[in-house]
């Protein structure tokens, strides 16, 4: 806790970050009784400035953050939560806090992933008449397995030719049919993330 440098009202900036997505979720404000309860308890808790009081998020909604990670920036004066969101991280309902757009040349790339997951997610669960994926969805499993086979076998011939653009491409037809078939078998992109992530921990970089 001495690292911390806390400003003179004793507080100091937390920003909370969804560990799976990237997603900023909120920026909120710490004292160090707050950062002490959070480190205790693995959830998140701040310091309302309006309120003057300690609060644990979702204490009252549901929607606790189960804190992975907590780190300091280099100057020691701005903190960062990295957590398991159990629900929305706004008051309004949206995921995040940040959702009102000032200005969107074109949208992260980091987040690309998730926004497809997300408008798969949809197809299946609103199927919508002449879409690509609600079709999928509607031919089963086969259909979607012989589409990753073409796929995966598409991937190889481009990759045979040298052609960066062919294969850049046939990898990203061989991504959103992979995403489908991890939505029909439920299975979400952490699950492949946290795989991963155990295998290189137990590995090592040796590995």
């Amino acid at each position: 806790m001495k690292q911390v440098t806390f400003d003179d009202n004793g507080l100091i900036p937390a920003i909370v970050q969804d560990a799976d997505t990237g997603e900023v979720l909120t920026l909120a404000y710490m004292n160090e009784e707050a950062i002490e309860k959070t480190l205790a308890t693995k959830e998140t808790w701040f310091y309302s400035r309006k309120r003057q009081a300690l609060w644990n998020k979702g204490a009252t909604s549901g929607n606790q953050q189960i804190v992975q990670s907590v780190s300091l920036d280099c100057d020691q004066d701005a903190i960062l939560l990295q957590v398991k969101p159990l629900g929305p991280a706004c008051h309004t309902g949206e995921s995040t806090c940040f959702h009102q757009e000032l200005l969107q040349d074109q949208p992260a790339s980091f987040t690309m992933i998730n926004q497809l997951t997300e408008k798969i997610k949809t197809r299946k669960e609103t199927p919508i008449a002449d879409a690509y994926t609600t079709y999928l969805f509607q031919e089963g499993i086969d259909k979607i397995l012989k589409k990753v086979g073409e796929e995966a076998s598409e991937v190889i011939i481009a990759a045979k030719n040298y052609d960066k653009k062919e294969i850049t491409w046939e990898i990203a037809d061989l991504t959103y049919h992979t995403l489908v078939l991890m939505e029909l078998l439920d299975i979400s992109v952490a699950n492949i993330k946290h795989e991963l992530q155990k295998r290189h921990i137990q590995k090592g970089d040796s590995k």
